[in-house]
């Protein structure tokens, strides 16, 4: 309902049929805004067309590897329990298709609403553009999460009502055949983050090509045709492929937690709560940032171009710090005073409530480190940034060696951060704990999700800008959204790269 409530807020910026109302700035501009409309619709037909290919190739791919889990599965086990399986799966497969296709059509419908709304403030204001973005991404973020934790409940309340899982021993099974719905959200990331990145690189690379070395043009020059591939392509691999690509992290590390629970016998004596307890960490994340999200739009919006970045790491640090204590509250009211876990070294392994609360607060925090070292090499805020783009002075040798070197030193703080929250979770609650902090770290994923869509949408309003031929002010307005939304794509990936690493160990105890 919020992504839902967000999408309507969206839509009263309108890029048809614009009414000036006695504003001069915006009747001088009238021109090129009449090219807006006719923009925004080319790039919706190619996202429209590059979608209907590739979910095409998912959806034949999605039925017959379900088809082959429904075989293999029903030798190794009974033909039920494989149905079910491969049911999960569909169910985790199409619900990461919808997810990527409703946050690429709303990045396409909010482009050139960015566009306009940068156009009708006055010069150096950027509060209703910034908004528009900033919402068009909340749109991806919420609903991605909604849809996944709804879609993943109901087909838990399902496999529950069955005879064949109404004894809670049983529930250990059942979560092996609900694991199907991580394997096919993973499933789908594949295609959405290589086949979406793929595209999008070689549509970016050939209208650089075509555009700036062959014929000398400016980016996103309206002589260029390769830029509406462009900006299609960047949709379709910072929106469908990240939100895929997370999605499928969620999917898996819920799953891999649900599965490993269910070996506690204490666990599954406490109840279905404690079961749970896992989905609730994503559940309670998803309400943390969407009241959050009224820091950018209400409490202390945008106003001027210093304001942008500030307003987007703020979203960063105040989800995580209200994630961690709504943690530890469910952990608190859920699980019991303490359960024995089986380790996978040997023996068992007791673990204290606080102790699983604690897991999964070092992966959160260990997730806004990544963050806030992602920012702090990717922008144009910091020195890095301003000693690469000095480098470029010297020719593109020393970019070249300069930038691979500072992307190598970025990674330095992320890798002993996720060290550190692998060998303090291990240690807490055995591979039970990494698959916990795994979901700590993805608890903020709506507001992830939103800083990261706000990249393409920004990106898009200034392709859009400049193929309209509007006014530099206005160009200069959306670089400034951009140039923050270049950094927050960046700090998207960290999270994928580290959510996944800590799904993949967690997933050996699966």
């Amino acid at each position: 309902s919020w992504a839902v409530f967000n999408f309507g807020v969206i839509q009263k910026t309108k890029i048809s049929g614009l009414e000036t109302n006695g504003h001069t700035a915006l009747g001088a501009l009238m021109g090129g805004l009449e090219k807006v409309g006719p923009i925004h619709e080319t790039i919706e037909l190619g996202a429209k067309a590059f979608l209907k290919a590739e979910y095409t190739i998912c959806a034949i791919f999605l039925l017959c590897f379900a088809l082959l889990l429904l075989v293999l599965n029903a030798l190794g086990s009974s033909f039920g329990d494989a149905a079910l399986t491969s049911i999960a799966f569909l169910a985790g497969g199409f619900t990461s298709v919808a997810s990527g296709l409703s946050g690429m059509m709303v990045a396409v419908n909010a482009n050139a609403r960015t566009t306009v709304a940068a156009a009708s403030e006055p010069t150096g204001k950027l509060t209703e553009a910034f908004k528009v973005a900033f919402r068009a991404g909340a749109v991806m973020g919420h609903a991605l999460c909604g849809m996944g934790i709804g879609v993943l409940v109901v087909l838990l309340l399902a496999y529950k009502s069955l005879p064949r899982f109404e004894d809670p021993a049983s529930w250990n099974v059942m979560m092996d055949c609900v694991a199907g719905f991580g394997l096919g959200g993973s499933s789908v990331a594949l295609f959405g983050r290589v086949g979406g990145g793929i595209y999008t690189k070689a549509a970016d690379v050939g209208a650089d090509l075509v555009g700036k070395v062959v014929h000398g043009l400016e980016e996103d020059d309206p002589k260029n045709p390769a830029t509406i591939a462009d900006n299609v392509g960047d949709n379709v691999g910072d929106v469908a492929g990240m939100g895929a690509d997370l999605f499928g992290s969620f999917a898996e590390s819920t799953c891999a937690a649900l599965v490993i629970g269910t070996t506690s016998k204490d666990l599954v004596a406490a109840g279905w709560g404690a079961v749970l307890f896992p989905v609730s960490i994503s559940s309670v994340g998803v309400l943390v940032c969407l009241a959050c999200s009224f820091l950018a739009t209400d409490v202390k919006p945008v106003q001027g171009f210093k304001d942008v970045e500030p307003a987007l790491k703020l979203q960063l640090i105040s989800t995580t710090a209200l994630a961690v204590p709504a943690v530890f509250a469910c952990a608190a009211f859920l699980l019991p005073e303490s359960f024995e876990m089986v380790s996978v070294t040997a023996g068992t392994k007791s673990v204290p409530w606080y102790g699983a609360a604690f897991c999964a607060a070092a992966g959160a925090l260990g997730g806004l480190l990544i963050g806030l070292v992602t920012e702090f090499y990717t922008s144009h805020s910091f020195e890095p940034v301003k000693e690469l783009a000095h480098a470029c002075k010297q020719g593109a040798a020393v970019n070249l060696i300069y930038g691979l070197a500072l992307g190598y030193k970025s990674a330095i703080i992320p890798v002993f951060a996720l060290a550190v929250i692998v060998f303090v979770a291990f240690a807490i609650a055995d591979l039970y704990g990494v698959a916990l902090a795994a979901l700590g770290m993805l608890s903020t994923l709506a507001t992830g999700l939103t800083i990261d869509g706000y990249g393409p949408v920004t990106d898009n309003a200034g392709g859009i800008a400049e193929m309209a031929q509007l006014p530099e002010q206005v160009r200069e307005k959306t670089d400034c959204l951009d140039a923050a939304g270049n950094t927050t794509a960046a700090i998207g990936k960290g999270f994928a790269i580290g959510s996944a690493a800590l799904v993949s160990l967690g997933l050996y105890g699966a």
